[in-house]
């Protein structure tokens, strides 16, 4: 079945601006407390895994509820704007107003208030932006593909974190992230545009407005991804789930720290223009492996994308001139981003007709949850002992240094290996009554 050009429009905006507000979480809130208030890799680890508890809790809930509500579209278009509105909050966040409120406070406990502050209102806008983005959008787009034209979606939606970072540091450019009033700025604009988009939703948005099931228990939805007999009828997708997993850890063990690896430790001022064209490469390299997905399947799609990422970590690890890492930049995000798309549309065939709310929980624990706990922690173990600068201030900064990558390539071991399971599971074919693909 051919889908609307209203179905396309929604799903890029929502997917761009929901990955735009991502990245500057995931990526540039790191930046933030770190030259606004010298947070430490331990500081940052702790946002990350406090975030990644806070989405995976929304997630699980509020995909529940749409389920039991049987609609989407109140969930996306609210919750984009309550996002919008929490991600103004940042703009408050600055030593001067908290010195304000109390006086009374040395610097150094100033700067761990307001980074206490940080990973709170982070918290809070990842509750709206999980209700919108992660349970309610990805719901939305898994109920509109059930038909046809899920493996090129899912291509789309998998290419936007590249665009959005792409957006991202081109706009960020036009900053001085050094100052203060460059980050209120930039916390006003990204607010600004979500705030936005959610309001285009009640226009763009296209749902069957009828209710999926008036009289199902909200908490049975809950735990019903959780269910042993769940289980053991969709051993495919569970066992997706925790390769998923595994997957991810690597991805979290260095991405808190690579803006900060780029311009820190390889002294790459001019890291936006290096990045760019790789961003833009792999953004096209993503696109057409959705579409390669639809035609071989998962297997044959998911072990290029794994070579590409380890290959991508091991030219980051090994060397430091600006071509080289270029090159290794490229590698590692198309094999990131090509993976996504994968696990990405493995998983939502695998998902049962019907059930897409109830199952986003489980697809938050494997994406967000499990890899924004631990990969962060062995990314902050890593670099405990890393080299140190001082600033002017007498205040100290760690230096990221290249062995995150080691980290992250040790990692993807047991992801091939949870791989391999998948094929000789998908080979039996006697695990699963649902089409295994090709």
């Amino acid at each position: 079945m051919q889908k609307s050009k209203r179905f396309w429009t929604a799903l890029v905006i929502f997917s761009l601006v929901g990955q735009i507000a991502w990245v500057v979480e995931n990526m540039y809130l790191n930046v933030f407390i770190y030259k606004m208030f010298g947070a430490s890799a331990s500081q940052i680890s702790a946002m990350v895994m406090a975030s990644a508890i806070a989405a995976t809790l929304t997630t699980v809930l509020i995909g529940a509820l749409s389920d039991k509500i049987g609609k989407r579209k109140i969930f996306m278009v609210g919750g984009y704007i309550l996002w919008g509105v929490s991600i103004l909050g940042f703009a408050l966040v600055r030593m001067e107003t908290m010195a304000a409120l109390f006086p009374s406070l040395a610097t150094v406990a100033l700067t761990s208030a307001c980074i206490n502050t940080v990973i709170v209102l982070d918290c809070l806008m990842t509750f709206f932006g999980s209700s919108a983005n992660d349970a309610a959008f990805n719901a939305w787009l898994t109920d509109s593909t059930a038909d046809a034209g899920r493996g090129a979606a899912e291509g789309i939606n998998a290419m936007m974190p590249l665009v959005a970072i792409l957006a991202v540091f081109g706009g960020f450019m036009a900053f001085d992230l050094d100052r203060a009033s460059s980050w209120t700025w930039i916390f006003v604009i990204i607010g600004a545009v979500v705030i936005v988009i959610g309001v285009l939703g009640l226009f763009l948005i296209e749902e069957d407005e009828k209710r999926i099931d008036e009289n199902t228990d909200t908490f049975k939805n809950i735990i019903y991804g959780f269910r042993p007999s769940v289980i053991k009828q969709n051993p495919l997708l569970y066992v997706t789930l925790g390769a998923f997993a595994l997957f991810g850890i690597s991805i979290q063990i260095f991405m808190p720290y690579l803006i900060l690896y780029y311009e820190v430790s390889l002294q790459m001022t001019n890291y936006v223009f290096i990045m760019a064209p790789a961003i833009v490469l792999a953004s096209v390299v993503t696109f057409f492996w959705g579409r390669y997905y639809d035609k071989v399947g998962f297997i044959p799609s998911v072990i290029p994308a794994l070579a590409m990422l380890a290959v991508g970590y091991i030219v980051l690890f090994a060397f430091r001139a600006t071509a080289l890492v270029f090159i290794g930049s490229l590698l590692m995000m198309s094999g990131y981003l090509a993976g996504m798309a994968v696990f990405g549309a493995m998983i939502r065939d695998k998902t049962p007709v019907g059930k897409a709310g109830m199952f986003q929980g489980l697809r938050i624990f494997s994406q967000v949850l499990i890899p924004g706990v631990i990969g962060p922690a062995i990314g902050a173990a890593i670099l405990k002992n890393a080299e140190v600068i001082v600033g002017n201030d007498g205040t100290e900064s760690f230096i990221p240094n290249a062995n995150i990558f080691l980290g992250a390539l040790l990692v993807l071991i047991p992801v091939g290996a949870t791989v391999y399971l998948l094929y000789r599971m998908i080979g039996s074919n006697k695990t699963d009554t649902c089409d295994t693909k090709k």
